[in-house]
């Protein structure tokens, strides 16, 4: 199973079969199929058309998936200026920011991976609320590190997308089930860190938490920012799963949603680790 709770579940509905793409039923002893009732023109004219292919069966394609990622990327950058714009030099509006943005995009992470049907206002909205969360955060990080910091975090996160898509187009990180289990477990346990180390952060005042800015707090946002990194190999591959299982078009929505969810994820642990190096 993949670490992300969306391609998770995509990787549940191929196993079961999709709603309206199960398997052809056989016809019963008794059936025609009506092929004594066409001539040999009609018969030979059917033979010589092309196979449907994805988009006319209503299948999701790589295309759908490029297209639905590139909407909510920009729904997300959109929303970030505007954040941005708006809480810079307002610390208390942004600290209801970045509260009201973890809670909802909480909240709705919650109800997108485990409602039945796929819902794009639901996925719309928690790109919208994404955004302004970001916006927030790259606020916070530009002021007290300076405006550089958030370049920089945005080309390494490219730089890094670009690179594991490589990596994993050219068969250098192959995706097991093995490596799946393994990676999925470090996430489940960095979770777990990251709400104790969340309190902690809040409890003794110090912004990073265990390790602060020094050897050891370094060292933690190596880890959390390859973790987020090896998650986009496990993200291509179940992509590819999507599309060669057959899944619906509308499941286009789902993948392109939990991507920019590990995007997000990567770009704000770059945040923290250039911010460490700088304090």
């Amino acid at each position: 199973m993949s670490s992300n709770p969306v391609f998770n579940r995509i990787e549940r509905d191929a196993q079961k079969g999709y709603a309206g793409f199960g398997r052809p039923q056989q016809a019963g002893p008794g059936a025609h199929v009506g092929s004594d009732q066409l001539s040999a023109q009609q018969l030979q004219d059917l033979y010589s058309r092309p196979s449907a292919g994805p988009v006319q069966t209503g299948r999701v394609t790589m295309d759908d998936v490029i297209m639905k990622t590139l909407g909510l990327f920009t729904l997300v950058v959109v929303f970030a200026a505007g954040a941005w714009s708006v809480t810079k030099g307002n610390q208390q509006v942004g600290f209801l920011a970045v509260i009201g943005g973890f809670v909802l995009t909480l909240g709705l992470g919650f109800a997108i991976a485990l409602k039945k049907s796929v819902s794009v206002p639901l996925i719309v909205a928690y790109a919208v609320v994404e955004g302004v969360l970001v916006g927030a955060v790259s606020s916070f990080y530009s002021q007290a590190y300076g405006s550089g910091i958030v370049g920089q975090a945005v080309v390494a996160t490219l730089a890094t997308f670009a690179g594991m898509f490589l990596a994993y187009k050219s068969g250098l990180i192959k995706v097991t089930d093995k490596f799946r289990r393994i990676v999925s477990m470090a996430i489940f346990g960095y979770l777990i860190f990251a709400v104790v180390n969340f309190g902690y952060s809040l409890v003794a005042h110090q912004a990073f938490g265990f390790g602060g800015t020094g050897a050891l707090g370094i060292g933690i946002s190596l880890f959390a920012t390859g973790l987020a990194a090896v998650t986009l190999a496990l993200d291509f591959d179940s992509i590819d799963k999507a599309i060669a299982s057959g899944a619906p078009e509308k499941y286009s929505w789902l993948l392109a949603h939990g991507l920019i969810v590990t995007v997000v994820w990567l770009y704000l642990e770059m945040l923290r680790l250039l911010a460490r190096m700088r304090g």
